[in-house]
């Protein structure tokens, strides 16, 4: 266990466009031992910028085996014969989007963070006197 660990991954996915299939895209997944509940997944859609959603390492882990989330993140998983994905669905004041992710590959990102800090032990990795500092200034 290293709270200076990062866990990173390139995710190929594919955005939900009705009436018009999907569009493949990738995302890249990164955690971070020192921010130990967040999951950061950034969207590369051709701007020089990826655009970054953050989101709870415990809402991926839930999303995982069954629907999860309320408002701006939801995810749900999706097993069928010849794929198994996780549906990612992001909404913003800008709009919404639907993702299809290899379920398998979330799996293996998710257990990785688990090597750098095990789930329920977030707390540990935590300063919070540095974090209560960083909220005064």
């Amino acid at each position: 266990m290293n709270s200076s660990a990062t866990v990173a991954a390139e995710l190929g996915l594919r955005l939900v466009v009705p009436e018009h299939g999907r569009v493949p895209l990738t995302a890249s997944l990164y955690y971070r031992g020192d921010d130990p509940y967040a999951i950061r997944m950034a969207f590369h859609v051709g701007m020089d910028y990826p655009v970054e959603w953050i989101f709870a390492r415990d809402l991926l882990a839930a999303g995982l085996s069954g629907p999860a989330g309320e408002g701006d993140v939801r995810l749900w998983p999706s097993v069928e014969p010849d794929r198994s994905v996780l549906n990612i669905s992001l909404s913003s004041p800008y709009g919404q989007a639907q993702f299809e992710a290899p379920l398998a590959a979330l799996t293996r990102f998710l257990l990785r963070t688990f090597e750098v800090v095990p789930e329920g032990r977030e707390e540990e990795f935590i300063d919070t006197q540095d974090e209560l500092n960083d909220l005064l200034r």
